[in-house]
């Protein structure tokens, strides 16, 4: 029997994590459940422990590549799921994900989410993203999901994990580069979304910055 692990990086999320984790537990589908809270400030580390998960506390805030980087090393499973840990309710559609690689239908299964209710930037990051990983030989819907499947061999080519808000992109650019098959899965998942806004257009400017520093580094055949 092939054994699943998920990996959920957390970042003062106590408002959400709790129904993230219940969730994926009621659908079975993970043996092991690994929750790392990156510094969090709130009660993160205590509702994700209290929920029966496996938690690596980082003292500072180190951010999600680095917090996904701690919790590679500790991951024995045949198959590794990374989920956000904001998708609340709709998280339990992880094993749409993990169905695929099981199967061997797939090395890599990223999650394809609905058409945003909220009205978001321009697109500029997604439209980046996608163009990098089309140079490494797939056209891809869902460039900067960071809800994926990965066989535990994927996993072990495609570390160290970026910095920033690149780390995605890194992943699937890394697994083409290896010759692995990575398929994109629809799924009705959900969590919470950047409006238009100064704080959302900040933040897509920093993942512009990002992606774009990643597709350099791996178009140069750099590590994270």
């Amino acid at each position: 029997m092939k054994t699943v692990t998920v990996v959920i990086p957390a970042y003062n999320e106590e408002e959400r994590i709790g129904a993230t984790l219940r969730a994926v537990m009621q659908r079975g589908f993970a043996g092991e459940i690994i929750v790392v809270d990156d510094g969090s400030s709130d009660n993160t580390a205590m509702i994700a422990r209290d929920a029966g998960a496996r938690v690596i506390q980082l003292e500072r805030n180190l951010g999600k590549g680095e917090a996904l980087n701690r919790a590679a090393a500790c991951v024995s499973s045949d198959v590794v799921v990374f989920l956000d840990a904001d998708l609340g309710d709709s998280a339990g559609q992880g094993e749409l994900l993990v169905k695929p690689v099981l199967e061997g239908l797939a090395d890599v299964a990223v999650a394809r989410f609905p058409r945003p209710k909220k009205k978001g930037g321009f697109g500029l990051v997604k439209k980046l993203a996608a163009w990098g990983i089309r140079q490494a030989g797939m056209e891809v819907k869902e460039p900067l999901s960071g809800q994926r499947a990965m066989s535990r061999e994927v996993l072990r080519d495609v570390l160290p994990f970026h910095g920033g808000f690149g780390i995605e992109v890194g992943m699937s650019i890394r697994a083409l580069r290896h010759g692995y098959r990575i398929i994109e899965v629809d799924t009705s998942m959900s969590h919470a979304e950047t409006g238009r806004n100064i704080k959302g257009f900040l933040h897509r400017g920093r993942q512009f910055l990002d992606v774009l520093k990643v597709i350099i580094v791996e178009a140069r055949g750099g590590g994270g």
